[in-house]
């Protein structure tokens, strides 16, 4: 079966590609309502070609904001298993778009990548499989599972109202189990399967002291100044072995296996030094570095501002401090509580003289981990490998992808996770791009996976 779908791809390559160039060239901006007008032209171009596949019931899902693209593909039959494919069309702002090489909306080859915003992430991806789907049902007549299609236009503004979506229509959206392809690979044509994401939480501290900016000759000595106070409050959270010292904070997490610490190290890994132009790493005492990254919750200060910032000196004790702190989570940590950790251990190290205000983030999610040896996930290594000539690689990522833990808190599937970006991406950044070999071995793996399943 999947060398007719194979040799489809092959012989269709230009056309697809023009087809993805077309994709691409919608600027699907999400955060800017300038461009409400091309997200619903990137949804409609999606229902369309799902409905030219061959996919029932093909439609745009109104959200309250941006519309969600839906269908379904029944024909396999009762006892053929059910995914649901979830991916997103929407994409960052191009700012600053002065740093392009490129126009980001005018998709263009180079050095055998194609460059435009959301060439990776994640239209790229979401293309692929739609290709796929297409070369199966053109070569055999049917595709060899049953499929749903969620496609959002909101995850790049914080998919405010798929969780609710999801929940509302749980039967609609019900399946077997879940692939996503919104991530990357640890190394360009490095196979890499993805089995644990970190989960996310944070809050925000604010200091408060005089009601007004005071001159520090006449009160220096006499008012507690509010940026010292939040140092200190900060300070006494993590100590010198990144160990985070709120109490409680580690309950629950799961100890880290040695035959995980096997894998990981297994990992080819960056040069963290290198890469972040740096004299030495830190990491949590007794972990390496890619564990504490991969497998390790995680504390940090994102931002602290207050006071004077302009040029030269003004001698003042400022009326407040603010400081902005997040944490990547692992599986046994809870986000609410984390953040009711947190509180509670700033107000009661705070200072006399200031008062301390918390606000808690509103976007968290929870860790989530899949059994490396799971039969989907071993399944998808072997296509992988398969595609890609090389021994696919176990992984498990400090970034969050909040999909995944509503998709497990709801339905309780596996979740396999596809992707096939590189670290050369430049997510977000200007001169985005995707290597052309992650697309073509990329299809080929999912041609191999999906053909895998009822086997």
């Amino acid at each position: 079966m999947s060398e007719k779908a194979l040799q489809y791809l092959t012989d269709n390559r230009e056309r697809l590609l023009q087809k993805l160039y077309n994709f691409l060239a919608i600027p699907s901006v999400s955060t800017d309502s300038v461009h409400n007008k091309d997200i619903k032209e990137a949804a409609t171009f999606l229902q369309s070609y799902l409905e030219e596949i061959g996919f029932e019931n093909a439609k745009l899902m109104e959200t309250g904001k941006h519309p969600l693209v839906y269908a379904e593909y029944n024909e396999a039959g009762p006892d053929a298993p059910t995914v649901l494919f979830y991916g997103h069309y929407d994409v960052q702002p191009v700012d600053p778009i002065e740093l392009w090489e490129s126009e980001p909306f005018k998709p263009e080859v180079r050095d055998g990548r194609l460059y435009a915003r959301g060439s990776s992430d994640d239209k790229g991806q979401v293309f692929m499989h739609l290709a796929v789907f297409e070369a199966i049902m053109k070569t055999e007549g049917k595709l060899p599972l049953n499929v749903k299609v969620c496609l959002e236009g909101e995850e790049e503004i914080g998919s405010e109202n798929l969780y609710d979506m999801l929940h509302e229509k749980k039967e609609l959206f019900h399946a077997d189990f879940a692939v996503i392809s919104d991530s990357g690979m640890v190394a360009k044509n490095q196979p890499t399967i993805l089995y644990g994401l970190k989960g996310f939480t944070g809050i925000e501290i604010t200091v408060n002291g005089p009601d007004h900016d005071l001159h520090s000759g006449m009160y220096g000595g006499a008012v507690r100044n509010p940026i010292m106070a939040l140092t200190q409050i900060l300070a006494s959270m993590k100590n010198t072995d990144e160990v985070v010292t709120v109490d409680g904070f580690y309950d629950g997490v799961e100890p880290l296996s040695e035959d995980e610490r096997t894998l990981i190290k297994d990992v080819p890994g960056e040069d963290y030094k290198e890469a972040a132009g740096i004299s030495e790493t830190a990491s949590e005492k007794g972990y390496t570095p890619k564990e504490h990254t991969m497998a390790r919750p995680t504390f940090e200060i994102n931002g602290v501002y207050g006071g004077y910032q302009g040029e030269g000196t003004k001698t003042i004790i400022p009326s407040s401090a603010t400081a902005k702190i997040t944490c990547r989570l692992v599986p046994g940590q809870d986000p609410q509580k984390i953040q009711g950790l947190l509180e509670d251990h700033v107000k009661k190290v705070a200072p006399a003289g200031v008062t301390v205000e918390v606000k808690k983030e509103k976007l968290s999610a929870k860790a989530y981990k899949v059994e490396p040896n799971h039969p989907l996930i071993q399944k998808a290594a072997e296509s992988y490998t398969k595609a890609f000539d090389k021994e696919t690689v176990y992984v498990r990522m400090g970034g969050s992808i909040p999909v995944v833990e509503w998709i497990e808190d709801i339905y309780n599937i596996p979740i396999v996770l596809l992707g096939f970006g590189t670290p050369d991406d430049r997510l977000h950044s200007p001169n985005e791009s995707f290597p052309l070999d992650s697309y073509d071995k990329g299809m080929e793996t999912l041609v191999y996976y999906w053909n895998s399943i009822n086997e």
